[in-house]
């Protein structure tokens, strides 16, 4: 049984929606915390209507914050249970997107997400996986979970932005050019990369303008 997620929103500046992005957060953070991104992004997409669930579990290892499954290096948890989670996480996030379109009435190609650290692990794990391809996928500070495995699950196949500062301590900057090997071995014909100078493990300005411009080229704007 899918958890239902609680998820903050900014409406289209136009009052229309033509086009949704869902922003999944890190571990430990929450919706709100990638939210605030909709009003440099909302500016240069009007009809775009901005979305950022809570994770559906409580973070051990962040306690006001949240988590899309837990990290064994971090709050003790087993390798089994980190596997739970990813996968209870995965259902999760399909129900959400599910009825996200549904009640917004936009078509898989009309939907973009751009996640953040464990939430970039979720974007590129769970859209590959769907039968219909998004617009695309942002992914700041990420990595690709089962590089290996994706070759015989992915489904559909959309255009990937993976964005990575060279100074990151939390994930190594060198998750970045394993992510795009591992996505082109598996067919994906758009992988592009940008790399954030002198950043660590969080989102530089020249990171945002080029999340921006992959937005306005995929959503159709």
């Amino acid at each position: 049984m899918t958890r239902v997620l609680n998820a903050g929103r900014k409406d289209p500046i136009s009052g229309t929606t033509r086009s949704v992005v869902v922003f999944l957060h890190g571990y430990g953070a929450n919706g709100a915390d990638l939210l605030g991104l909709a009003d440099p992004l909302g500016e240069h997409l009007p009809d775009t209507l901005f979305v950022a669930p809570d994770a559906p579990e409580s973070c051990a290892g962040a306690p006001f914050g949240f988590q899309w499954f837990p990290i064994p290096w971090i709050d003790g948890s087993s390798e089994e249970e980190a596997e739970r989670g990813l996968q209870a996480a995965v259902a999760d996030i399909n129900a959400f997107l599910d009825a996200l379109m549904v009640d917004e009435d936009v078509l898989p190609e009309q939907v973009a997400l751009v996640g953040f650290s464990q939430g970039s692990m979720m974007s590129l794990h769970v859209a590959p996986r769907r039968e219909d391809p998004v617009a695309g996928i942002v992914a700041f500070s990420g990595r690709l979970l089962d590089g290996e495995g994706l070759k015989d699950e992915v489904v559909s196949r959309m255009p990937i932005l993976l964005v990575h500062g060279d100074q990151d301590d939390v994930v190594p900057p060198q998750s970045l050019p394993e992510a795009a090997e591992a996505l082109q071995e598996a067919g994906f014909k758009e992988v592009f990369a940008h790399i954030e100078k002198g950043t660590g493990h969080g989102i530089a300005p020249d990171g945002l303008s080029v999340a921006l411009a992959f937005l306005r080229d995929k959503l159709n704007f």
